[in-house]
């Protein structure tokens, strides 16, 4: 038996956001583990303050750290990089342009890092201008083929498709799950995604077959007084994991 985390074994893992390290533990338990826990850097003044902080929760919940951006801002693509070096954690959120970067700082293949590509309104396209400069110029739409080839080049290991917007993408969904599943990827479907249409979203990735899936439910299940992520959502979405993942 292996004794890495359940991260790196689980079919489905959730991705869910951790607003102090006890937050963090609580969703950790929720999820009976099948968890990784954004921490993300654009709440952090220096790489410094990052790096201790994140120290605290990869050593309360046996390094389930995902390593985020802050909405997608392609300004702190850099920054996770440096620190990621430093903390070596499961999980890394990258615009597509920087994950080559954290790869090679990283020094290993083990992390999971994805590549941010975004909607494009065109079936079998996806948009991979979402780097600090290239996010300001007009898209970069190329097939999804192309995209996965293309972060497998700079050692990416998921699509991160963002922002679905819930349903809003649906069909572009399916053509990219299944390009994943053709092309031995894993898929990390995010944005808008609630309690409601978290087991349509996560069935169409099964279904086409991928291989692995980290679906990203942040906002609509956070607390708004605290700001927390709450523990028995996360215990919800959990058991909609199991009830689908046999």
């Amino acid at each position: 038996m292996s004794n890495k985390p359940n991260f790196y074994q689980d079919r489905v893992c959730l991705n869910v956001l951790a607003n102090s390290v006890q937050n963090a533990k609580d969703c950790y338990e929720a999820a009976e583990h099948h968890v990784v826990l954004g921490v993300l850097s654009k709440n952090y003044d220096s790489d410094e303050a990052a790096i201790e902080d994140m120290k605290r929760y990869q050593a309360e919940t046996n390094n389930a750290l995902s390593v985020g951006l802050g909405a997608g801002d392609p300004n702190q693509s850099q920054m996770v990089s440096r620190i990621s070096a430093e903390l070596q954690p499961q999980h890394i959120n990258q615009v597509f342009t920087g994950v080559g970067t954290s790869r090679a700082l990283l020094g290993q293949s083990e992390t999971f890092i994805n590549g941010l590509v975004s909607p494009t309104g065109k079936l079998g396209y996806v948009n991979v201008a979402t780097g600090p400069l290239s996010s300001q110029e007009v898209a970069a739409d190329v097939p999804i083929e192309t995209a996965i080839a293309m972060l497998k080049d700079m050692g990416g290991s998921s699509i991160k498709f963002f922002p679905m917007k819930g349903l809003a993408h649906v069909d572009e969904f399916k053509v990219v799950a299944k390009a994943c599943a053709d092309n031995d990827f894993s898929l990390e479907p995010t944005g808008g995604i609630d309690l409601e249409n978290f087991e349509e979203i996560l069935q169409i990735a099964l279904d086409a077959g991928v291989k692995k899936i980290i679906p990203h439910i942040y906002s609509s299940i956070i607390d708004k007084g605290t700001n927390d992520t709450r523990p028995q959502d996360v215990q919800k979405l959990f058991e909609i994991v199991e009830k689908l993942v046999k």
